[in-house]
């Protein structure tokens, strides 16, 4: 067999030379919408949009309570997703609204332990979990300080999966995409039963324990922690007549944004760029024709997430 059979797009061939930004992967997405489809086609959708996540690593999907998200750069990859579930997998995918997509960073670090057959733990299961914040784009990543021979490999596995899982949606109800992670307590029942009798659930810990032991330590602990809801900035170049551009530098101020500087090229257009929030991205390029005439132009691209700002949410709106 010939080729990169499990070579994907994005992915890095050889080994690139420090500071080469073309080694860099994609920008996260700075927009989300819920996707959905009739009742009975809910399972295919979710696997037709699995398959192409799997092709593509711009289309990200999560699934969380039945209810399906997919991360998205903007509204033509809305529009396109849906002609492609419709033409190649035979779904009718039903978008809604097209929102920023926000997350929580962690503030501080944060410890939680629960012992089993101690206090409230009404599950056969010890887990202790602490975390800590790395820098934005680090991703999850799980350790252990505790010996990895305390107990079956199977609970560990539980308790990993699951707290990877639970990140998704923070103490604020946004998802934490970077953390570290680490398991600092264990212990369990060992497989028991009575007198002459087959293995006993009640009396031996199962996996079923540290999944449902893990997202209550977690969430004590990310309590503890600190978090804070981030948005996605996003850098502005916006080509324009020279007399629109203090117009078009306070409408860039209502809407969040900060002005870092203009300049006249020699072919007497004149350039303005700044950072503005993503989700006032959309009010800008809206606006932007009526204030230059018609004649400006508005390019974008994710910088890196902040914690939310106070804006003229209505401006945005509007």
């Amino acid at each position: 067999m010939q080729g990169l059979a499990t070579a994907r797009v994005g992915d890095v061939v050889g080994t690139p030379l420090p500071g080469d930004e073309r080694a860099s992967q994609f920008p996260p997405p700075s927009y989300e919408t819920v996707v959905d489809s009739a009742p009975g086609e809910r399972t295919r959708l979710y696997a037709a949009l699995s398959e192409l996540a799997e092709q593509d690593p711009l289309i990200r999907v999560r699934r969380r309570d039945e209810v399906i998200t997919v991360s998205l750069y903007g509204e033509v990859q809305r529009e396109v997703l849906a002609a492609i579930l419709q033409r190649e997998h035979g779904v009718e995918a039903r978008f809604g609204e097209v929102r920023t997509a926000r997350t929580e960073r962690l503030t501080g670090v944060g410890h939680a332990l629960e012992v089993k057959k101690q206090g409230d733990n009404e599950f056969l299961a010890t887990i202790g979990l602490r975390v800590e914040p790395v820098p934005p784009g680090s991703g999850v990543t799980f350790e252990l300080e505790c010996e990895r021979g305390s107990m079956p490999p199977a609970f560990f596995d539980a308790t990993e999966d699951t707290v990877r899982r639970e990140l998704a949606r923070g103490p604020l109800r946004y998802p934490v995409p970077d953390a570290r992670v680490v398991m600092t307590h264990s212990g369990y029942a060992p497989r028991q039963s009575h007198m002459h009798q087959k293995f006993n659930k009640a009396m031996s810990s199962t996996g079923a324990d540290f999944r449902g032991l893990a997202p209550r330590v977690l969430a004590t602990a990310l309590r503890r922690a600190g978090t804070v809801v981030c948005e996605p900035v996003h850098r502005f170049v916006i080509e324009l007549p020279d007399d629109a551009v203090g117009t078009v530098a306070s409408l860039v101020g209502r809407l969040g944004g900060v002005p870092s500087g203009s300049r006249l090229t020699t072919s007497g257009i004149a350039v303005l760029d700044g950072e503005i929030p993503a989700g006032t991205v959309a009010a800008l390029q809206r606006e932007l024709p009526g204030l230059t005439r018609g004649e400006g132009m508005c390019r974008t691209e994710h910088d890196r997430f902040e914690p939310v700002r106070e804006v003229a949410r209505d401006a945005a709106r509007a």
